[in-house]
């Protein structure tokens, strides 16, 4: 009969974040400030979403509804980079680090189509309703990736709690800095 060898079982990565990647994020000033612009940009989402709605209803205010779809995707480009910086800060990579690399994917998408309606403002190309259209594809790819962050949000801290329950887990030791801990 054949021994078997039982190994050390393999310490897990955790879902999001290491030790020394959790007391990045936790130490880098760009955590606030995705912390502000996420919201920031739901609450512009919202508002130019009722404003393209009211226009679909109505016929009126295409102008406001125009200006709200530019201001959102100016907000979206703002998010993205300064998101990208976060990653390089936290993760050491600019985009599409393990962590994230779905949601980066699909942001991708995200910008594509934020990005073909400044395009075809810009030239003409689309007339005011498939102006509209396209502005609803960008807002729908916008929530499915904002649902995306929503669950990576939810599993750092169901993540976070794990290491919590772990003796010594995720925590730095005492007089050392962060970095020092991992």
């Amino acid at each position: 009969m054949k021994k078997r060898h039982h190994s050390a079982p393999t310490e897990r990565r955790p879902a999001l974040y290491t030790a020394a990647e959790r007391a990045r994020r936790d130490a880098s000033g760009w955590t606030l400030v995705q912390g502000v612009l996420a919201p920031l940009q739901f609450l512009v989402f919202l508002v130019s979403l009722a404003l393209v709605i009211r226009w679909f209803l109505t016929g009126e205010g295409l102008m406001a509804a125009t200006i709200s779809i530019v201001v959102k995707t100016i907000v979206l480009y703002v998010i993205m980079v300064t998101g990208s910086i976060w990653e390089k800060v936290v993760f050491g990579k600019w985009l599409f680090v393990h962590a994230f690399f779905w949601e980066d994917v699909f942001s991708m998408l995200v910008l594509a189509l934020h990005t073909a309606y400044l395009a075809a403002l810009y030239t003409g190309a689309l007339d005011a309703t498939q102006l509209m259209v396209l502005a609803l594809a960008a807002y729908a790819t916008y929530v499915v990736n904002a649902g995306q962050f929503l669950l990576k949000l939810r599993a750092a801290r169901l993540d976070m709690a794990r290491a919590d329950r772990q003796p010594g887990a995720g925590r730095p030791a005492a007089g050392l800095p962060l970095e020092a801990a991992s």
